[in-house]
Parts: C-alpha cells; sequence; structure tokens
C-alpha cells in the first residue's frame, strides 16, 4: 500500500478528512477529477516541483493550482487541490500519489454503505486478472491504448458490478502502480481501511459457511482490535485447515504446513 512519511503523512491525514466531507451524491465525480489531477502532476515534472516546493509562498502555489484546474473540474475538487498545494510535502511525487489515494476515499464515500461490496468486487476482479493471463497481458499490453483497455473492462464489468468498481479498475490501468494487480490491491485495502477495517485473504480448501466466516472474523477482530474483512480463497493445494494473511501476518493451519512441520522435525 502507498504509504507517506513526516509531512505528506500528515497533509495526506489532514485531507482525507476533507474528502470525507465530500457530499455522497457529487463524489464519484470529485474521485474522477482526483485521479485526472494526478495524472497531470505526474506527467508535468516542472509543474509538480513548483506546487510541492517549499520556497514558493504558498499563496503562489495555490493561486497557480486554482489558475490550471478553475473551471475544469468540481468545486470541492478545486478547493482539495488548492488545499493540497498549500501543504508540506516531503517527497514531490508524493502530490500525486496522495490525490490518487484521496480519489478511491471518494469513490468509497460515492457508493455509501455499499462500500463492502466494493472491496469484495475489487477483490474478485482482482483475483480474476491473476488467474487468467491473457487478461492479465491484455490489460498490461504497452501496445494497446488507453481506450481500448478500458473498453475491454466496460465489456467485463460494466452491468455486473457496481460503476466505482469499474471506474476504480480503470484506474488501475492508469500505469501508476507496478502492475494491475498491485493497483487493485492497495485500492481495496483503502477501500476497507475508510471503514476502519483490515483486510484478510483467507485461503481455504473449499467454502465457509456463514458461521465460520463469523466466527474467523470475530477471531481476527479481537487479536488485531479492528473489524476485519475477510476475502475467501479456494485453493485446493490447502488440503485443510486455514492460511490468512492480514497485512505482513500470515497465520498459517494449513494441513500443508503441519505436515511440512513434522518432516522438518522428523529430519531434525
Amino acid at each position: 500500500m502507498v504509504s507517506f512519511r513526516g509531512a505528506s503523512a500528515d497533509a495526506m491525514a489532514a485531507l482525507t478528512d476533507v474528502v470525507g466531507g465530500v457530499a455522497e451524491a457529487s463524489a464519484a465525480t470529485v474521485a474522477g477529477d482526483l485521479f485526472s489531477a494526478a495524472a497531470a502532476f505526474r506527467s508535468e515534472a516542472a509543474l509538480r516541483r513548483v506546487v510541492t516546493d517549499q520556497s514558493v509562498p504558498a499563496e503562489a502555489r495555490t493561486g497557480l493550482v486554482g489558475d490550471l484546474f478553475t473551471g475544469k473540474v468540481d468545486a470541492a475538487t478545486l478547493g482539495l487541490l488548492r488545499d493540497a498545494a498549500g501543504r508540506r510535502w516531503t517527497r514531490a511525487r508524493d502530490l500525486a500519489d496522495a490525490l490518487e489515494q484521496l480519489g478511491v476515499v471518494a469513490i468509497v464515500r460515492s457508493v455509501g454503505l455499499q462500500a463492502g461490496t466494493l472491496v469484495d468486487e475489487l477483490f474478485g476482479v482482482r483475483q480474476l486478472v491473476t488467474g487468467n493471463s491473457d487478461l492479465r497481458n491484455a490489460l498490461s499490453d504497452p501496445v494497446r491504448s488507453a481506450a481500448d483497455k478500458g473498453g475491454l473492462v466496460e465489456s467485463l464489468l460494466s452491468g455486473k458490478v457496481l460503476p466505482a468498481t469499474v471506474q476504480l479498475v480503470k484506474q488501475a490501468l492508469s500505469g501508476s502502480y507496478r502492475t494491475v494487480v498491485a493497483a487493485l490491491e492497495d485500492y481495496e485495502r483503502t477501500a476497507a481501511q475508510v471503514q476502519g477495517e483490515s483486510v484478510a485473504t483467507v485461503h481455504a480448501a473449499r467454502a465457509l459457511s456463514a458461521d465460520d466466516e463469523q466466527r474467523l472474523a470475530s477471531a481476527l477482530t479481537r487479536q488485531y482490535g479492528r473489524p476485519v474483512h475477510l476475502n475467501i480463497v479456494i485453493d485446493p493445494q490447502v488440503l485443510g485447515g486455514l492460511r490468512v494473511e492480514i497485512g505482513d501476518d500470515v497465520i498459517d493451519g494449513t494441513v500443508v504446513s503441519r505436515l511440512d512441520d513434522a518432516r522438518r522435525k522428523i529430519a531434525g
């Protein structure tokens, strides 16, 4: 997940609070504007340097952003961009990264009570791309235009998932992450984090019952001190038991793991 340090972390926290006040009805528009602004700052190195240069007075930086984006973005977005320009950033590139993350936060705001569905759908698309090499190659093909890739996403997902999910999958094609899968995973975690949740990926040999899912989620919530959103991966190689990945932690209670432990003890 994109992380920020020092002044950039402070700026991101403050701006996230501002996005939290954006009206749900306009949040999707604000998200699109923020994604476009992030792309502009990434592509224009000179602009990025000026807007993040602390030797330039804040009034000049916010004025420049106002001149560039007035009439091109929603009023709420313009306020956010001017606010961002007036803040301190640890690294120049942090500004564009922050605007993209704020766009994801705005997307979550746009779906209201369907935020959990958004997390599930992002995970589902990530699994689809991971498991389909033809699709993965098509979405990462540098020869194909962004419009062509976007059309492919529309044909696959439109009408089957939330419009917000389609918007985020298209954003994942922007090239700001190493891979489309990495972008989707980061967006998924951000979407869960907006709701105050962590994400746990659970590998199981077969689907869990609703009761089993609830017990596991409750146990992880107690262990980590915050609600945990479960993503279940059906993996026949597990044989039995569960493998849970949450952040940097791995809880491996699979049969395969226990057999490996037994082999090591015998060998030792």
